[in-house]
């Protein structure tokens, strides 16, 4: 199969916590894979989201203890040119998921929540840890990394040459 739509696109609610986290994370994990996979963008956005605010100081500093970077980070909305150009939208909630289900159309073929591929034990959730303590923002960061396996083999199954 080949597609057109080469973005995975990250959403959360203001863009400026989970969302971030997650597309640092899997432009980190795709860097490392073969073509085409590392070919692939990674973005994120809100569907609450305003355009230009920093991500929070605790997401940077969730990032920056595996050295990774956020400090770059402007948040945006999500929008319909971002949706045309995705191959994959994760969404943190599925909360996040109905909300772009009801104010958007032509959404691409996967649509899924960033966890959901881990298998039926576990929470596909990422509760969002905005306002609270660094404790919080590390437990999202880790509940995200703890993802990335089974999101890369999903990816490894679905985006083909």
């Amino acid at each position: 199969m080949t597609t057109k739509r080469k973005l995975i696109l990250t959403i959360c609610t203001g863009n400026i916590c989970r969302s971030p986290m997650a597309e640092k994370l899997l432009q980190h994990a795709l860097a490392v894979e073969g073509a085409p996979l590392n070919q692939l963008e990674v973005a994120s956005a809100g569907v609450a989201a305003g355009y230009g605010d920093p991500a929070s100081t605790n997401s940077i500093s969730a990032l920056k203890k595996v050295k990774l970077d956020l400090t770059h980070h402007k948040s945006q909305p999500v929008t319909q040119d971002l949706i045309d150009r995705a191959f994959l939208i994760l969404g943190m909630t599925q909360s996040h998921i109905d909300i772009l289900r009801h104010y958007h159309n032509d959404l691409p073929e996967r649509v899924h929540l960033f966890r959901e591929f881990m298998g039926a034990n576990e929470d596909p959730e990422i509760p969002d840890p905005y306002g609270q303590n660094f404790a919080a923002y590390a437990a999202c960061f880790d509940s995200m990394a703890e993802a990335i396996p089974s999101l890369m083999t999903y990816l490894k199954s679905e985006y083909k040459k």
